[in-house]
């Protein structure tokens, strides 16, 4: 029997196999794209800061609460969007995400005061909410359990990419004139535009389900359907009752996951939002020099996060890893206020090192506490919390340097806040109550981003 079973079964799994790579092969460079347009929308205002107050007379307050309308938009619809994704399709929804996204970026270059800088900020984080769990979901339904990992890392790859060549980018658009129109006002007409432009080859590239893929054979839908509907079958026989939705609200460790992370992303999103001002003081430097410049401290904090990441794989102690971090992150805050703009921009560099890492090393920890059923909605939830950094930091940042004229205050604040998470991080738990030390392995420190 066995000698018959064994090519039905050898047959399956490498039908299986090729449908995976085909996947990948098909979906993952251009997710890895949109990841790419869609980063450089949400924070290429950081470059044009300067000229909106020169051009518009937006303050820095002003900038600061638009920066981080974003972040709110983006809350409150992000899970609407993906109940929509869900009953329409990945591809429709996928698409119109990028379509809106694009057309809100693009009016960007066009606003005049500072209500349509705030009405398209939170517009364009309406339009984007979904994005980024609308891909993961994507995953889901298309890539077996073993191979969703590796898959989402190098999507993720995308915001690291798009970190390193927004500034020289931004830099080399703001050199073009003409048309009336300002080098800030093309460089964010040309950025929306192209996410405008992608989203037709979206529409076109992707398919909703495997049934669909006419780019599979009958075998590997087959392989790849029968797979994942197997592995959804385990999860629900799991267990008999799934956490409530309550029960979440009422677990201390996971409001604590939110907390730290939230902690984590004030500090990305304060250098994000603030970097480019930054540079811009450390002499008479052009728009394209402020971008390469821009550039090193996400260059250094890819190559940290590495080495992090590295040797929490080879020494596992996931907490002191993160902690470890985030030390770094609030000696690099803290110490760029202690000297000049060079300085301070060296400084940054260290602490990014710091609070990049920390990002990437806190999501093994949550993983591998929560249930697995109700793991990628938790994520998702620490994910939301964790963004709202990115309203907070600019706002107060921006109040701060209208109100006195500096950030300093600022700095120290993230570089408590970051002191504050490293302690909370040795008050999370790594596993489920009951569960047997050796029971579960943390994922990879590599892990989820955004």
């Amino acid at each position: 029997m066995n000698d018959t079973l064994a090519p039905s079964t050898r047959n399956e799994g490498d039908a299986l196999a090729c449908a995976v790579a085909k996947v990948k092969r098909h979906v993952l460079p251009l997710f890895v794209i949109m990841f790419i347009v869609n980063y450089l929308d949400r924070v290429n205002i950081g470059f044009v800061r300067p000229h909106l107050e020169s051009d518009l007379g937006i303050s820095a307050a002003a900038y600061g609460f638009g920066a981080g309308l974003f972040f709110i938009g983006y809350a409150l619809f992000e899970v609407p969007s993906n109940m929509l994704l869900q009953r329409v399709g990945a591809r429709l929804w996928l698409t119109r995400i990028m379509f809106t996204w694009g057309l809100v970026a693009t009016a960007m270059a066009f606003v005049q005061n500072e209500t349509q800088f705030y009405v398209l900020r939170f517009l364009l984080g309406v339009a984007e909410a979904g994005f980024f769990p609308g891909v993961i979901y994507y995953f889901t339904r298309w890539l077996p359990a073993a191979e969703r990992g590796k898959a989402i890392a190098i999507f993720l790859s995308g915001s690291a990419l798009a970190s390193l060549i927004s500034g020289p980018l931004a830099g080399a658009l703001m050199q073009i004139q003409g048309l009336g129109m300002h080098g800030w006002q093309w460089m964010l007409f040309i950025e929306g535009m192209a996410s405008v432009t992608l989203c037709f080859f979206v529409f076109f590239w992707l398919d909703s389900k495997p049934q669909d893929a006419k780019w599979l054979s009958q075998a590997e839908q087959d392989a790849l359907v029968a797979t994942i509907d197997r592995e959804q079958q385990q999860r629900e026989a799991l267990g008999a009752v799934k956490p409530s939705a309550w029960s979440l609200l009422k677990d201390r460790q996971i409001v604590l996951f939110c907390l730290i992370y939230f902690c984590i992303q004030l500090t990305i999103y304060a250098a994000t939002f603030w970097l480019p001002s930054i540079i811009k003081r450390m002499g008479d430097l052009s728009d394209l020099q402020v971008g390469f410049f821009n550039s090193i401290p996400w260059l250094i904090s890819i190559l940290a996060m590495y080495a992090f990441a590295a040797g929490s794989a080879r020494w596992k102690f996931q907490q002191a890893w993160v902690a470890g971090a985030l030390v770094v992150a609030a000696i690099g805050m803290f110490m760029s206020t202690t000297g000049g703009p060079v300085f301070a921009f060296v400084a940054v560099c260290f602490a990014a090192i710091g609070f990049k890492s920390a990002s990437s090393l806190f999501w093994p920890i949550p993983q591998g506490y929560l249930d697995a059923r109700i793991a990628a909605a938790v994520i998702a939830l620490i994910n939301s919390v964790g963004n709202l950094g990115g309203f907070v930091a600019p706002t107060t940042f921006g109040l701060l340097e209208q109100q006195t004229g500096s950030i300093q205050g600022g700095l120290y604040g993230l570089a408590v806040t970051s002191v504050l998470a490293a302690i909370a991080i040795f008050f999370v738990r790594t596993r489920p109550k009951g569960a047997p030390s050796d029971e579960l392995k943390a994922p990879s420190a590599l892990g989820q981003t955004h």
